[in-house]
């Protein structure tokens, strides 16, 4: 709902200034996709999972992953918390790192059997989760420096004001994301390790749910 107002304000703004209507367009794309990428797990869902096994996504995981893009798309690029905190990124980063730790154990319980699932170590499935989350984010800094590359973008922030940054200055919004995509992901690990030890029914909230 409040995508949708924040839509219609800046469709007001641009029939009122019509000059901004370039970066005023670009504000609601983002947001409309911010809107698709919201629904993308209930597609995936009800026409590719539904079609071979009658499952549900993780509630708890939803949830998050509904939080991060609210956070990204409605706070962080209609409200300008990127440019108005300077950590908004890389608290966005650790969370997204979380949430894909979390997918992570997903993943690893699918692959496996429901019997093994009782005695594999809850060492090797934290590691594996740790290891899920931390690869994405790294995938996701090769999509930034291609992006950067083709097409001019500053994703990574290797540019500030127009200009150059040099040495280690140009590296540290790309260094910066990585530590906070590794610490997201060893958090919830972690977390995680100490849940299974303590009781292993604490995976079922990580699972697909029968329908």
């Amino acid at each position: 709902m409040s995508q949708l107002i924040y839509i219609g304000y800046y469709l007001e703004q641009m029939l009122t200034n019509p000059k901004d209507n370039g970066t005023l367009s670009f504000a609601v794309l983002q947001v409309v996709a911010g809107l698709v990428i919201a629904t993308l797990p209930i597609i995936i869902e009800r026409f590719i999972i539904e079609r071979f096994m009658p499952y549900r996504f993780p509630e708890i995981l939803y949830a998050v992953y509904l939080i991060f893009v609210y956070c990204s798309i409605l706070l962080g690029t209609g409200l300008h918390f990127y440019s108005r905190l300077y950590y908004w990124d890389k608290f966005l980063h650790v969370l997204s790192a979380g949430l894909l730790a979390g997918l992570g154990y997903t993943v690893f319980n699918v692959l496996i059997s429901k019997q093994l699932r009782q005695t594999i170590s809850a060492l090797l499935m934290s590691l594996f989760a740790a290891t899920f989350g931390s690869t994405i984010g790294v995938l996701w800094e090769f999509y930034e420096f291609t992006g950067d590359s083709l097409l001019g973008l500053n994703m990574q922030r290797y540019m500030a004001k127009g200009y150059l940054l040099l040495g280690q200055a140009a590296l540290l919004d790309t260094m910066g994301d990585l530590l906070a995509d590794v610490l997201g992901s060893c958090l919830i690990a972690i977390i995680g390790y100490f849940c299974i030890k303590h009781n292993r029914d604490w995976l079922d909230k990580l699972m697909f749910t029968k329908k």
